[in-house]
């Protein structure tokens, strides 16, 4: 699923989510709980204001960066 994402952006530009949309709905990212890469991507695993998690992915396309929820787990699930 595609997402608008608002990010930090530090010295080296957009260093991290802090708010997602999807559909008509924003989330705020309460807290990063971890990050990894691979080729091309950037992973994040965060915690949002509705208590849920969610695996976000950001990867480089050729209109600029492009934003997808890669997984969702409901608070507790963890």
């Amino acid at each position: 699923m595609r997402l608008r994402v608002e990010c930090y952006a530090g010295y080296k530009g957009s260093e991290r989510p802090v708010r997602f949309g999807a559909g008509e709905r924003w989330y705020q990212v309460e807290e990063i709980l971890d990050q990894w890469y691979s080729p091309g991507e950037t992973y994040f695993k965060v915690r949002a204001d509705d208590g849920n998690y969610y695996i976000l992915r950001a990867s480089a396309g050729d209109e600029g960066e492009e934003w997808t929820l890669e997984s969702y787990s409901a608070r507790g699930r963890l």
